[in-house]
């Protein structure tokens, strides 16, 4: 398929900002960051300046959900890639609630999607490649993009695959492109180890996991009503649709009753402390 746009090079770093300090809260010991769209994309601008790169293989992109936590509690290997990232958004209204339970509203998080940073970027015009899902999703998920942002850069897509066996023919596919921002939609955790392992050996300078987003941009998934996005159902909604994924699901739930416990234990501390300060009279 022949793409509009797909080898212009009009992007251009005018958007660039210096890397402001990171707002993050930690939740079950994985940092996120707490800021929202903007927030998260003048940090990608920010790693997109060449006089802002500070070392190879920066520029890793993380949209965290209640599963990575899960999964980076008995995966140190995971553990440690999300905490090198340079970017850790929330993408998942599990963490959102999660915040405002251990640590209050003065420290709440926004939500920002794999869907909203790829919708950003393409709007922006910064080259991408697409990288993962099944067989042609990529070149429907590119087509989408092309129709909503005319003037998306889409300079190269490429199923491959995520195990270490496909990264040579991967790299090559990519740094054959000037793409300037790579979207891996390989799924937790492949997709996160992928970027971390290639990461130093392309010429872009970001990589994003975007999880299922080419599969939504595509029409192969249906994303859940707004109605259920903002309530945050969006698992009930998945569970409907494919109740195949019931284990993940279960996990969500593991999650929200570790983050209660947690919780009201940190309650009941502060309550006795609160208590025990008033019998003293702050002696």
């Amino acid at each position: 398929m022949k793409l509009r746009g797909l080898h212009a090079h009009s992007y251009s770093l005018e958007h660039s900002v210096p890397r402001a300090p990171v707002r993050a809260v930690a939740i079950l010991g994985v940092l996120v960051d707490r800021g929202g769209l903007s927030e998260a994309m003048e940090r990608i601008h920010a790693l997109l300046d060449p006089s802002m790169s500070t070392q190879v293989g920066t520029g890793q992109v993380i949209t965290l959900n209640p599963e990575y936590l899960m999964r980076a509690r008995r995966d140190a290997t995971l553990r440690h890639i999300i905490a090198d990232a340079d970017v850790r958004v929330a993408d998942g209204v599990g963490l959102i609630v999660a915040a405002r339970l251990l640590y209050g509203a003065n420290h709440s998080i926004a939500r920002v999607t794999g869907n909203d940073l790829v919708a950003a970027l393409a709007a922006e015009g910064v080259p991408l490649f697409l990288l993962g899902a099944a067989s042609g999703v990529a070149e429907d998920a590119a087509a989408v993009l092309m129709r909503r942002h005319p003037q998306a850069q889409i300079v190269g897509m490429w199923a491959g695959d995520a195990g270490p066996g496909d990264d040579a023919e991967t790299r090559r596919r990519i740094n054959a492109t000037d793409a300037r921002v790579v979207l891996v939609a390989y799924g937790m955790p492949k997709q996160d180890h992928w970027i971390a392992r290639n990461l130093p050996h392309l010429n872009a300078s970001v990589a994003i996991g975007v999880g299922g987003a080419f599969d939504y941009l595509a029409g192969r998934v249906p994303r859940a009503p707004a109605w259920m996005r903002v309530h945050g159902l969006e698992w009930f909604y998945r569970l409907i649709r494919q109740p195949w994924r019931w284990r993940r699901i279960l996990i969500v739930w593991q999650f929200a009753v570790l983050v209660v416990s947690i919780a009201a234990r940190q309650w009941v501390q502060s309550f006795l402390s609160t208590r025990f300060t008033r019998f003293t009279g702050g002696r």
